[in-house]
């Protein structure tokens, strides 16, 4: 396995200022942002650009694959996570535009993961958003295979805020979904994160086994649980003012059960730490001081 980041706090950073800082501080893979450059999600860690995809080359992509390379970086994947099933038609349209550009992008790059989201309209059940995923992805998938690229899903509810309310933003959240995503679709990954397990409070022993040989990709995020906040708004406030995304060890994920499950399931990619932790933010000092505090914690179980 390697360690590594995903770039998307880095908003004001170029790539290879975020890789030589990575490199030098013992991270040796990079999830790469590629939101649109001008996409105006102002979702917190969302938005960051730090490919342009949009007509990018073969050998624009070599250039900057072979650059990172020489620094001893490996691209773990692409990441974008927007929203395909969006609600408004012309908004899913641009995404799902955007998505098969980074697709593509990753094929010509030789990069093998693309990271995303299957989406959901907040205010439709779960079948209903199942059948509108029916009918746009295959499209998605086909291109993902044709470019030679896994196209990935991270576990997230998306429901967080009052926006997302109440149905979420992305139903692959759940085992009895991601059953249903792997029975109806060949050729697609888990981008798996142990912290949304703790929200749903879902066994994560159980989970890594039943699905840890279809994880194509890792995050590693904490994520702690504010019982005051628990008490106070109670489970059916689905996380709202009480769930609190933390760096790796100051929450509530079982980092050697974690690390025991992966290597029982014969995953030997990348764990790139995933960075939403607001007692870590504010400064560029402190925002890399989180990384190296997540660092410190994983590097022990990285052979």
């Amino acid at each position: 396995m390697k360690l590594g980041i995903l770039t998307a706090p880095f908003e004001d950073t170029e790539l290879m200022d975020v890789a030589d800082w990575s490199a030098a501080n013992g991270f040796s893979a990079l999830e790469i942002a590629c939101w649109p450059a001008t996409s105006g999600d102002l979702r917190r860690y969302a938005g960051t650009s730090h490919i342009n995809v949009d007509g990018l080359s073969k050998a624009q992509g070599n250039e900057i694959a072979g650059a990172l390379a020489d620094k001893g970086i490996e691209i773990s994947g692409l990441g974008y996570y927007p929203n395909p099933l969006h609600a408004d038609a012309s908004h899913r349209d641009a995404v799902i535009g955007h998505l098969k550009k980074v697709i593509t992008a990753a094929g010509l790059m030789g990069v093998k993961v693309v990271n995303s989201f299957v989406g959901g309209d907040r205010k439709l059940t779960l079948d209903e958003n199942w059948a509108r995923a029916a009918q746009i992805f295959p499209d998605i998938i086909a291109h993902a295979r044709d470019s030679g690229v896994t196209l990935a899903f991270e576990n997230c509810p998306m429901i967080f805020s009052n926006d997302e309310w109440p149905g979420g933003h992305n139903i692959a959240y759940s085992p009895y979904i991601w059953r249903r995503i792997f029975d109806a679709w060949d050729g697609v990954g888990m981008n798996f994160d142990p912290s949304h397990l703790v929200l749903q409070m879902i066994d994560q022993s159980r989970f890594m086994r039943e699905f840890g040989a279809r994880f194509a990709h890792v995050h590693a995020k904490d994520l702690m649980i504010d019982r005051d906040g628990l008490y106070e708004r109670g489970i059916l406030s689905a996380g709202m003012g009480w769930q609190v995304p933390r760096l790796c060890g100051l929450g509530e994920v079982d980092w050697s059960d974690f690390f025991a499950q992966l290597y029982r399931a014969g995953y030997d990619g990348a764990v790139i730490i995933e960075h939403e932790d607001r007692d870590f933010e504010g400064t560029d000092a402190k925002l890399k001081r989180g990384f190296c505090l997540a660092r410190d914690i994983l590097s022990p179980f990285i052979k």
